[in-house]
């Protein structure tokens, strides 16, 4: 049977990888969640998630038995898994009939599994939670949602929070969104559980970092208010229909680049209501990293 689609709906939530897409360029966003336009999947993604996913089964083994090899072997099994649940993955390697790609390309997942025990040692960890999906609600009715790679408790109670990163860590210009990140997930602990995680560590595989950090309230409070500006700017632009591109040097790696009015193309027709923007409010120019409201602009750059 056929699945009918869902009809577009305004956003209800907001997750850091979307919560990144709006800072990183409005028209993005809307792409991404009220056109919901397909994109397609990339090598370097999708590696990510075959990672993930290894270095989530190998916590089921007994700690004595959380090896390099043992994780080298839960590879070929986690990508079968993959291509089970996402079949349109299948494209990644349609033109590789020789298999040279598919198997340079799990050597480098393999690469990066091995890697990953030069930086911390599973035999001494017991994630408290793994690939964790966590939800709240703030005051305001702006719902926060995300999945957390892991979640460590001591002894002590003092919770931990990590992320995994198949790429290279960032120069220190660059850090503000990884971090923004971690500490959007800190907030959601926060709200939930009532505790202030003591550490956000990410765990660069690709170039053998682990960079922490220990927040504190103000961090949070920080965020929090930072999220509401933000939201006040999805709301906005969900109203209006007015969601306004921003070319960066990403835009060469963006799926939509044909639809954008900076390269020529034209959006889709815009699925949901609109209102016309308030008369008094007069014209604006080219989004910037973030605008809430007319005349006050949103610093968004850092927690």
């Amino acid at each position: 049977m056929t699945s009918v689609p869902r009809p577009p709906q305004p956003p209800t939530s907001l997750s850091p990888s979307r919560a990144s897409d709006f800072m990183q360029c409005p028209l993005l966003y809307r792409f991404r969640v009220i056109d919901k336009l397909p994109e397609k999947p990339s090598e370097a993604a999708t590696r990510g998630t075959l990672v993930h996913a290894v270095l989530e089964r190998l916590f089921d083994a007994p700690a004595a038995d959380r090896t390099a090899p043992r994780a080298r072997a839960l590879i070929p099994g986690q990508w079968d898994r993959l291509l089970e649940s996402r079949p349109e993955l299948e494209e990644l390697f349609a033109e590789d009939a020789g298999g040279e790609r598919l198997a340079r390309w799990l050597g480098e997942a393999e690469g990066l599994v091995e890697r990953w025990f030069s930086l911390e040692d599973p035999t001494r960890l017991e994630p408290a939670e793994r690939e964790m999906f966590v939800e709240t609600e703030l005051e305001s009715g702006l719902r926060l949602r995300g999945v957390i790679d892991r979640v460590d408790v001591a002894p002590s109670g003092e919770v931990r929070i990590v992320d995994y990163k198949t790429g290279k860590a960032p120069r220190p210009e660059y850090a503000d969104g990884p971090l923004f990140q971690m500490t959007f997930y800190a907030l959601v602990i926060w709200r939930l559980k009532g505790v202030l995680p003591r550490r956000l560590q990410l765990v660069y595989l690709g170039s053998g970092d682990v960079l922490t950090y220990d927040p504190v309230m103000a961090d949070l409070e920080r965020v929090e208010r930072k999220l509401m500006a933000l939201w006040d700017a999805i709301a906005r632009a969900t109203e209006t229909g007015d969601w306004r591109p921003r070319p960066t040097k990403l835009c060469g790696w963006c799926d939509h680049r044909a639809l954008c009015p900076e390269f020529g193309g034209t959006p889709p027709v815009y699925p949901l209501p609109v209102r016309p923007a308030d008369a008094d409010e007069g014209g604006q120019g080219r989004m910037g990293p973030v605008r809430a409201e007319a005349g006050r602009a949103v610093a968004l750059e850092g927690p």
